[in-house]
């Protein structure tokens, strides 16, 4: 044996990087390291294909809002927005959605210290259910990360005290939108009815 990794004629290499002469491995290792070589180059080029048919995609639909919009004079630019385009017989429908992903900075600190204070002063006479909320909002995952539906969701409380109100100022000032991702989903509705059922383009949901 030798730890040359390099393709040598009449050797196969281990996981350990060494060459092992082909009559040294069992025919089973062989049919299962041929096996595994097709389904890998197999995958291979069904990951490139749907690579290229999602990029095709993405522009097409690009493509036609813009031309939808020409036909009110209208020139859009910058990122296309979340649409849902049918078939005309509404059979199919595909969805654009564009995500962003947000962060929040340094500002959110002085938005959870005015928070603390209302809740330390209310914390006699205002509604638990308030106080749970709050309390929830700002509590991490196991990776230590803010869900930041719950924490946005407190500016609906309609809440007067003037330093909730900062703190709710401070929450939206905070927002930082670091990146986006764009998704394209295709539906086809089930016969007779109005619900759609997702054409999956993931292995694991076929």
């Amino acid at each position: 044996m030798t730890t040359n990794t390099e393709a040598v004629p009449g050797y196969m290499t281990d996981a350990q990087g060494r060459l092992w002469p082909e009559g040294k491995v069992k025919p089973i290792d062989k049919a299962r390291d041929q096996l595994v070589q097709e389904l890998i180059e197999k995958a291979l080029n069904v990951n490139a294909e749907l690579t290229k048919f999602k990029k095709a995609a993405f522009g097409d639909i690009a493509s036609f809002i813009d031309l939808s919009a020409e036909q009110y004079d209208a020139k859009l630019g910058g990122k296309k927005g979340n649409v849902t385009l049918f078939s005309f017989d509404g059979r199919y429908k595909v969805q654009f959605a564009v995500s962003d992903n947000i962060q929040f900075d340094e500002r959110l600190q002085a938005a959870k210290s005015l928070i603390d204070e209302c809740i330390k002063e209310w914390s006699q006479g205002s509604s638990p259910e308030i106080q749970v909320l709050v309390q929830d909002a700002f509590k991490t995952d196991k990776e230590g990360n803010l869900n930041h539906g719950r924490i946005l969701a407190l500016r609906r409380l309609d809440i007067k005290d003037e330093r909730w109100i900062k703190a709710m100022q401070a929450i939206g000032e905070s927002v930082q939108v670091i990146g986006s991702k764009q998704y394209i989903r295709f539906y086809e509705r089930r016969a007779d009815t109005e619900q759609y059922d997702a054409i999956s383009l993931d292995m694991a949901a076929i």
